[in-house]
């Protein structure tokens, strides 16, 4: 069953998308809501739609407009960034030597050590693995680019033990 969106939820939804501005906190829509309880209840409505997702406590994706069917997929390296907020992280294992070209195979799941949290979490048909480790015992690290976007992942030297 398809629901429609409300007069408030499109007008928050079209400022954000003509900013181009798909992950947001929820300092970048208050001024469309009189109070926040009323900008959680809106929120929670689109979660329930799937027009976001909730990436940690502060930050959210949004589904574009032109997403077909509600079906869009975003870099997981994009992701792993955005849910971390750009620091404390490290992405390592298959998925840093299949960055590297190290192994042809496409990883199964992304795995990132960070101090903060530890887990599993799917999104957009990305398996996610945050595994606790203390920033010292981090791998080399390096800083790379993609779309645009800035990722923290293992160094080639330091991927090459996960081939």
């Amino acid at each position: 069953m398809k629901q429609s969106l409300s007069e408030k939820e499109l007008k928050f939804i079209s400022k954000l998308e003509l900013k181009q501005k798909y992950f947001f906190i929820r300092d970048d829509i208050r001024d469309t809501f009189t109070s926040d309880n009323e900008m959680n209840v809106y929120l929670y409505r689109l979660k329930k739609k799937g027009r976001i997702i909730k990436l940690n406590q502060t930050k959210y994706f949004l589904l574009p407009i032109k997403a077909v069917g509600s079906k869009w997929s975003e870099h997981p390296f994009i992701i792993i960034d955005e849910m971390m907020n750009g620091k404390d992280y490290c992405i390592v294992g298959k998925a840093a030597a299949h960055y590297w070209k190290l192994i042809d195979q496409i990883p199964f799941e992304y795995e990132v050590f960070t101090p903060k949290k530890h887990g599993t979490t799917t999104i957009f048909n990305a398996r996610l693995r945050f595994r606790k480790k203390r920033t010292k015992n981090f791998p080399k690290t390096t800083k790379r680019m993609i779309e645009n976007h800035e990722f923290v992942i293992a160094t080639k030297k330091e991927s090459k033990q996960w081939i």
